[in-house]
């Protein structure tokens, strides 16, 4: 619930990482292509396969982003986040797409917290 709470902060920070110069053209342009896989109506993994065609498009863009920030440095990160720098120190794949399940139907939430766990 935590990172849903903080979803306006790191939708703030990716939009200053995106409009920085300090930040690889490359990794900007892997998160905008990943939210334009979002957007397509097609799919490489389609929504009719369980669980993988339903969250493939949330992974794509949770690995771009995290790219994005780990090659943008620290201080870079931290120019743009307005909340606690202790906060982004937990950020981590698992978390967040337990996080992003809370938007997917009841089926795949449950069985991408059960994936979680383990």
């Amino acid at each position: 619930m935590g990172y849903i709470l903080e979803l306006p902060r790191f939708v703030r920070l990716l939009w200053g990482l995106i409009t920085d110069r300090r930040v690889s053209r490359s990794d900007k342009f892997l998160v905008g292509g990943a939210i334009a896989y979002i957007l397509m109506p097609a799919d490489l993994v389609p929504d009719v396969i369980p669980f993988l065609g339903e969250v493939d498009d949330v992974y794509l863009l949770i690995l771009a982003i995290r790219r994005l920030i780990r090659n943008a440095g620290r201080a870079v990160v931290l120019s743009h986040w307005s909340g606690d720098a202790e906060s982004l120190r937990d950020i981590s794949l698992r978390r967040v797409l337990a996080a992003a399940a809370f938007f997917l139907p009841l089926r795949i939430r449950r069985r991408i917290r059960g994936s979680v766990r383990h």
